[in-house]
């Protein structure tokens, strides 16, 4: 096996230590590295076309090192597929089929993800033709049989709800088998931001998923950051902390509430979704926009917090957390709440590490992986966050890890604001260091947020990769819709209640 180099969180590395291996000796690397033995987790996985070929680069994480690795390769046309014997690469390549027209020979289900035309004309995996591809027009995997029968939902849902396609194979009640498409909300913005960084990147990283502002606008700051060598000052690394505290705190409330709402118990709904607007209205007060748009910029935050403002945000959020501590404890005192999510939508301990599931959902099924925790930065590196996590891996468990975390949010929070330490709050940052690449890794609410670049010799961006904790969960949703009540769907949608415009990007 190769030496690979030893990458830390938002630190980069010279291309040139990045090994590069020939096929057959990257693809058996990727797979020893990933395998349960190893610790190994394939964070990204993408392409970078180099002349007639295209460059592939894979990015492996080790949670129980705290340490991160880069590796790459060069192809063809074609080259031999890892999903089937790592799932969790199966996304990642139908994400280069299509990209690049790169086919990944012996993948099991190789379809397009985003349905748009390949970026290198006239190679595309599928030999379509540009003008006719269009989202959701593909074809289906189908169970036959006399008693079988298909439920299509969707794109257009009841509800103001982004776009997604479920098609469902059904015995009766029983789901055989979800798929599920998306790409309707394909926007393109990781083609956006090669050549960067521009004004606009910053905007395009605020706006890749917009519940998750300042997960995935931290991650970006970083990248920046870390390419030239800007240290961020400590009071803004707190302040930081808190923001994307506080964003967790908002979602994993609404959620708590949509999942009681899905079941009819209302009390809890109606608390949460009041409960919702505390913690938006919290991120509000620091920097005028309730998801936080303008706090997170390079090299520190854009808004400060002063003393009186300080105690007030604390008086806040320990009111607020302890009215959602009491009112998502009405749903564990509740038998029909119960009979509703114990059970339901079970996802085992090892299908979630075989297809990498990320954030609560991996949690929920005893997966002890957490950004925050393993690959500590910033604010998190003097106060971290006990993990939280269930073995169940079914509904309760989802909506019990999202229980815990908001209790243990909430005290962070509290905890940092009332000794929020002196000093600046932003440091210019200077041009990035041409030919290197930088991963940096952020625990945003739905789980691990990705941002890989590669520089060219002008320090600009040769690629801008963007892994959203979506991109890794959604096939989660199909596997615990399996052996379930198709009228079961909506709760277990809620409970892993994913991005359809953070897969997309």
């Amino acid at each position: 096996m190769t030496a690979l180099p030893r990458l830390t969180n938002g630190h980069p590395v010279p291309l040139a230590d990045v090994p590069h291996l020939d096929v057959p000796a990257f693809r058996q690397q990727v797979l020893d590295e990933i395998r349960p033995s190893a610790g190994g987790f394939l964070s990204a996985f993408f392409g970078l076309p180099t002349g007639d070929r295209v460059g592939l680069y894979a990015v492996i994480s080790y949670p129980a090192r705290g340490v991160l690795t880069a590796l790459r390769t060069a192809v063809g046309d074609d080259y031999p597929a890892l999903t089937p014997e790592a799932p969790q690469a199966h996304w990642f390549e139908r994400e280069l089929a299509e990209q690049w027209g790169v086919v990944p020979k012996g993948h099991p289900w190789l379809k397009p993800i985003r349905f748009h035309p390949s970026y290198r004309p006239g190679k595309d995996a599928w030999g379509r033709d540009p003008e006719e591809i269009r989202p959701g027009v593909t074809e289906y995997f189908r169970v036959e049989g006399p008693e079988a029968h298909e439920v299509a939902v969707g794109p257009v849902h009841a509800g103001i709800i982004e776009p997604g396609h479920f098609r469902f194979q059904c015995h009766g009640e029983e789901v055989l088998h979800l798929e599920i498409e998306l790409g309707y909300q394909h926007r393109g913005v990781e083609r956006a931001m090669r050549g960067g960084p521009t004004k606009r990147s910053l905007h395009y990283a605020e706006t890749l998923s917009g519940d998750t502002t300042v997960g995935h606008a931290l991650a970006y700051c970083r990248v920046l950051e870390g390419l030239a060598g800007t240290p961020v000052p400590f009071r803004a690394q707190v302040l930081r902390a808190v923001a994307l505290e506080l964003e967790r705190l908002a979602n994993h409330v609404g959620d708590m509430g949509a999942l009681a709402q899905d079941v009819g118990y209302l009390p809890t709904a109606a608390f949460c979704g009041r409960l919702r607007g505390d913690y938006l209205n919290a991120t509000a007060a620091v920097c005028g926009n309730r998801f936080g748009r303008g706090l997170i910029r390079p090299g520190g935050v854009g808004f400060d917090v002063d003393p009186d403002r300080a105690a007030g945000l604390v008086d806040r959020v320990t009111a607020a957390t302890r009215d959602v501590v009491g009112a998502t404890d009405l749903l564990w005192n509740s038998t029909t709440v119960m009979s509703r999510f114990e059970g339901v939508g079970t996802v085992s301990h090892q299908a979630a590490l075989d297809v990498g599931l990320v954030g609560p959902a991996a949690r929920a099924c005893g997966v002890e992986r957490d950004v925050r925790f393993d690959f500590a930065f910033g604010g998190f590196r003097f106060a971290q966050i006990p993990l939280a996590v269930m073995t169940t891996g079914d509904v309760f468990a989802r909506a019990y890890v999202r229980r815990m975390e908001i209790e243990r949010s909430g005290e962070f929070v509290a905890a940092q604001l009332r000794t929020l330490p002196a000093g600046d709050l932003r440091r210019p940052v200077g041009a990035a260091q041409p030919d290197h690449l930088i991963a940096s890794l952020t625990e945003g609410w739905r789980g691990e947020i990705c941002h890989v670049a590669l520089t060219d010799s002008g320090g600009r961006f040769a690629a801008y990769k963007v892994v959203d904790p979506s991109f890794h969960n959604w096939f989660g949703l199909a596997l615990a819709l399996r052996d379930q009540q198709i009228s079961d769907f909506p709760l277990n949608n809620k409970s892993f209640n994913l991005s359809y415009c953070g897969h997309d990007l």
